[in-house]
C-alpha cells in the first residue's frame, strides 16, 4: 500500500484570514460559553473554563 501526501502552501494573506477567523471563533467560544444564561451550557463548559482561568462565578 502507498500512501500519497499532497502539502497545500497558503500565502500570508491567507494564513493572516486563517488565523483571525479562528480567534474570533475560539474568542466567541469561550466569551458565549462564559456568560451564557443558560445552566446546561453553563454546566457543560464549567471545568474548563475553571481551567483556564476564565471566571463564571
Amino acid at each position: 500500500m502507498t500512501t500519497q501526501t499532497t502539502t497545500i502552501s497558503l500565502s500570508v494573506s491567507q494564513r493572516i484570514i486563517a488565523g483571525s477567523l479562528a480567534l474570533f471563533l475560539g474568542t466567541f467560544l469561550v466569551v458565549g460559553a462564559g456568560f451564557a444564561g443558560d445552566q446546561l451550557m453553563h454546566n457543560g463548559a464549567h471545568d474548563s473554563r475553571h481551567a483556564t482561568g476564565f471566571p463564571c462565578h
